[in-house]
């Protein structure tokens, strides 16, 4: 953002030579947009008085005598606290950043292919398939939040507004539209779905290593070492022995250029290893209430403000009309619940992360590049035009996106060095096929269906709406009923197919052959053990599938390919989840509190017999090696063990992978997959993977490379940390900062400063239930428990719950960043349910009136 940084300088300079007018010019920048959360407001459009009453905590219930009214209230309370936020998410979901930040070069290729994967296009195909009734809540929100945001100027909405505006970007304010909370669910489900860049990625390396150690490096699911979610006892057969997965050697793949394929990194929620979540739920023959208990921690992108936003929503009365008295967390840019409780149910989610993304490679006509060959003979392609404006020029950038009926030529108009884009590529071109643009979306249905559910069944019915992302639901009720199911399309490939690599798309023999019905997809209630566990394993025993096969052999063929996916996270965190909730037989606030902040690495714990059998060839070293291992194995900020180990696994994960890896322009990330393959290749010490290439006349084994690396980290532990080891800290390594976009990548310090918090030093990593996945360059946090939640069905007004930063999106609100110290030290704040805990709890009133 070279661009913007060199503005924002000038404009402090010029700030600081006024002087006397920097408080002033600083107090209205920063102070005006904060809203009003006591008094009485005029809204046009309600059709009776609306209450809002907000705690300590900055958290809003909303009490409403129609739907209408609540959702309205809604979207008028969320953009007085998160305007910015949802402005700068319905720009992303438009491949429209460069509005705001006026013409940035690291930010074309995300608008371009954004505009190429056509989100915003969907959206639009959603919308006309809803009935009026769905249609009607997003446009009571949208009148909502336009009646909060068109009622002021844009210096009195964001503080954004003010310090981009005097660096010559315009941004008017244009009203809200359901289309803008349509697009939110395509942003959400590409940071959550999979698995396109990995196919691409998987490809190069076969041609580049083969098929042996690509299959080192990225190795199957161990079925037999690891728990999935639904367990061989709740199969049809169970006892049965595992079935072994399918050999996915000499599948059909192409190595092609898939430079600027796709986005480098997660939008929103982030993506690649540390994004996932947790989720567990226990019935009341393991708690001390004897009633269930259900906790929930999503891992996603860390950013400023939270990703979330918690909410109460209630109809005063609750009636068919109005049926909605529902507590949780939502997204700035949606109305409803996403994740929590109404009066009867609670859920929680994971992601599942299955296979929903294919690459086809087309062939296109020489003589006419509008063509493509499909079954022998050329098919037409249909065009969009695109045009990319910016928020600070009159200037536009024009491109045609070509479209397939399997989808978009998703590499064509790569950005070349010079900001300008390539055109079309005829010579490799590859066609995303993705569930969430293939076929309309239903998701905001089921949402709205999810937050009147009332019964299990109820439940299950608002799931069938829910296509994409996929994710894990885990379920409980006030009957004491505890459940699992996974909803979502999930297709059928054809026989040949696994998804692990772009294949033929010249013919229709590797075209989908439809989606796994939903009464077919993983599912389980009551089980006899009395919890269910996600931690985005893998969700079912591979016998799962021999079962589908012959469910759906009528329809789809008996050799069709109907596995979900193979790219699970490894297992460590649903594994410990799971040992964890077999450890005690009565559960309550203190245990589930004990499994959110769990450190353990279960990596290290595998590598320590390994690592204690090697002579260090120096008695300093082995004595250090000695001391780090006599540990908990628990990756507390405080823990000098851990910050030698996270300094070890570093030099190791390096050592192993990155001499082959550069071979495909690459680097070890030191992610879950990478992790797994490490505790693999222990087992095999001559694999070729230990060798070092770049040292020809050596040929290196395990315990050479892992010599090294400690001898590494020892010193590297010193240069850093010091030489007193009792001073040395995980959480000196390992921080947060909470970043806000876009100013806080202005790489301008009293910006950065002012929207911006941290670094902390916190607790956890990469596949630990306490998942502050780090970035292996620095350790810092990408990923984080973006909130935890534990829901008590034996009184759900004594539920609790903590997000990230805070509920607030102004840097001048106290409210802005409360959170981020109970939320890194495992601390909960109450999830107050009843009115009368509510107005007991009352710091705010806010009346909105006709």
């Amino acid at each position: 953002m070279k661009v913007l940084r060199y503005f924002l300088l000038g404009v402090l300079i010029v700030v600081i030579l006024v002087g006397v007018g920097v408080g002033v010019l600083l107090n209205t920048w920063v102070n005006g947009p904060l809203p009003q959360h006591a008094g009485e407001l005029r809204v046009a459009g309600l059709s009776a008085p609306v209450q809002i009453i907000r705690d300590e905590n900055n958290i809003p219930h909303i009490y409403a005598a129609t739907t209408r009214d609540l959702l309205m209230a809604q979207g008028f309370v969320q953009a007085q606290d998160r305007w910015w936020q949802m402005e700068f998410d319905r720009h992303i979901g438009a491949g429209a950043l460069q509005e705001l930040t006026g013409k940035t070069s690291a930010l074309l290729g995300t608008d371009v292919f954004i505009r190429k994967a056509g989100w915003y296009e969907a959206a639009k195909r959603d919308y006309e398939a809803l009935d009026e009734e769905h249609k009607g809540y997003l446009q009571a929100f949208a009148d909502g939040v336009n009646a909060y945001i068109l009622s002021r100027p844009a210096s009195q909405l964001a503080t954004e507004y003010n310090v981009l505006g005097v660096t010559g970007v315009n941004i008017p304010i244009e009203p809200w539209t359901p289309l803008d909370t349509l697009v939110w669910t395509k942003v959400m489900a590409w940071d959550l779905s999979g698995n396109q860049g990995n196919e691409t990625y998987r490809s190069e390396l076969l041609a580049a290593l083969g098929e042996e150690m690509v299959a080192a490096y990225a190795p199957n699911y161990a079925f037999d070492r690891y728990t999935t979610i639904i367990q061989p006892e709740d199969l049809p057969g169970a006892g049965e022995p595992f079935a072994a997965p399918p050999d996915t050697a000499g599948i059909i793949g192409f190595s092609h250029d898939t430079t600027d394929l796709s986005i480098e990194a997660g939008l929103v929620f982030g993506r690649g290893s540390g994004i996932g979540s947790n989720n567990w739920v226990v019935s009341g023959d393991l708690t001390e209430s004897g009633m269930p208990m259900l906790a929930n921690d999503p891992h996603l992108g860390i950013g400023m403000p939270s990703i979330w936003y918690e909410i109460g929503l209630h109809c005063e009365p609750v009636s068919d009309a109005c049926p909605y008295n529902v507590r949780g967390f939502t997204f700035a840019p949606t109305p409803g619940v996403v994740i929590g409780h109404n009066a009867h149910i609670g859920w929680g989610v994971t992601n599942v992360g299955w296979d929903t993304q294919d690459l086809y490679a087309i062939e296109v006509n020489p003589d006419n590049p509008l063509q493509y060959r499909w079954n022998g003979e050329w098919r037409d392609m249909t065009m969009r035009d695109e045009i990319i404006r910016y928020g600070d020029s009159d200037e536009t950038l024009s491109f045609q996106v070509r479209l397939t009926h399997l989808g978009p030529v998703i590499n064509d108009n790569r950005v070349n060095d010079d900001g300008t884009l390539s055109g079309f590529n005829n010579e490799d071109p590859l066609v995303l096929h993705w569930t969430a643009t293939a076929e309309t979306g239903t998701i905001f249905r089921s949402l709205m269906m999810l937050n009147k559910a009332r019964n299990w069944d109820e439940f299950r019915e608002a799931l069938t709406y829910w296509d994409s992302p996929a994710q894990n639901f885990v379920y409980a009720d006030i009957e004491g009923n505890i459940g699992y199911q996974t909803p979502s399309r999930v297709p059928v490939r054809a026989p040949g197919h696994t998804g692990l690599l772009p294949v033929d798309g010249t013919t229709d023999a590797y075209e989908w052959l439809g989606y796994v019905p939903f009464e077919y997809l993983p599912s389980v209630f009551n089980p006899s053990r009395g919890y269910i566990a996600t931690a985005n394993q893998a969700l079912v025993p591979f016998e799962y599938y021999a079962s589908l096969a012959e469910a759906l052999a009528d329809e789809f063929g008996a050799d069709a390919h109907y596995v979900f996916g193979y790219e699970w996270a490894p297992g460590y965190r649903g594994q410990r989840i799971v040992d964890m909730l077999e450890a005690a037989t009565e559960h309550n606030l203190e245990t589930f509190r004990a499994i959110h902040g769990d450190n353990e690495i279960t990596l290290a714990k595998e590598m320590a017999p390994f690592l204690a059998d090697v002579d260090m060839q120096d008695a300093a070293a082995n004595e250090l090696r000695d001391w780090m291992l006599n540990w908990d194995y628990q990756m507390h900020h405080d823990s000098a063990q851990a910050a030698l180990f996270a300094l070890y696994f570093r030099q190791l994960t390096r050592a192993i992978w990155n001499d082959q890896l550069a071979e495909v322009e690459a680097e070890a990330d030191g992610g879950g997959y990478e992790m797994f393959a490490i505790s693999l290749l222990l087992e095999t010490p001559d694999n070729i993977w230990w060798d070092d290439t770049t040292t020809a006349d050596v040929t290196e084994t395990r315990d050479d490379v892992l010599r090294a690396a400690f001898r590494a980290a020892a010193a590297e532990a010193q240069t850093l940390l010091g030489n007193d080891r009792a001073q040395w800290r995980w959480g000196t390594l390992h921080t947060a900062t909470f970043v806000s976009n876009p100013l806080g990548l202005s790489g301008i310090g009293p910006v950065e400063n002012l929207v911006n918090r941290g670094p902390v030093s916190v607790s956890g990593g990469s596949e630990i239930v306490n998942a502050t996945g780090w970035s292996l360059e620095d350790f810092t946090v990408r990923a984080v428990p973006s909130m935890r939640m534990v829901l008590d069905f034996s009184d759900l007004g004594a539920s609790v719950t903590m997000h990230t930063t805070g509920q607030s999106g102004h840097p001048a609100s106290s409210g802005y960043g409360d959170f981020i110290e109970p939320w890194r030290n495992i601390e909960y704040h109450p999830m107050r349910w009843t009115r009368e805990q509510v107005e007991a709890a009352a710091k705010a009133t806010l009346r909105l009136v006709p």
